[in-house]
């Protein structure tokens, strides 16, 4: 597995919780990212593909939720305004 250099733009001086378990699992691998290397490999690809799927996945259940309840408040309000429309008809 080869590692190409990468300029950062981030402040180098604030530890994310992130970079401690990184730190923790390789304290080579996480100084090599700080000093702004970053690994190349395949795998490394293929991880970034999946992951960008599934976010795109939960991101469309989310939407399908959203629309969902939308549709159920329609639902909601007509059903509402029919047993007003209904009780105006037995009244008059």
């Amino acid at each position: 597995m080869g590692r190409t250099r990468q300029t950062s733009t981030r402040n180098t001086e604030i530890i994310s919780a992130s970079e401690i378990g990184q730190y923790n699992y390789c304290s080579i691998a996480w100084y090599l990212r700080k000093c702004g290397y970053e690994p190349v490999s395949a795998l490394l690809n293929i991880g970034a593909e999946k992951h960008a799927h599934l976010g795109k996945v939960l991101d469309d259940a989310q939407t399908e939720v959203r629309r969902s309840m939308l549709l159920a408040a329609i639902g909601l309000v007509l059903i509402i305004i029919s047993v007003f429309v209904l009780l105006f008809e037995v009244i008059n």
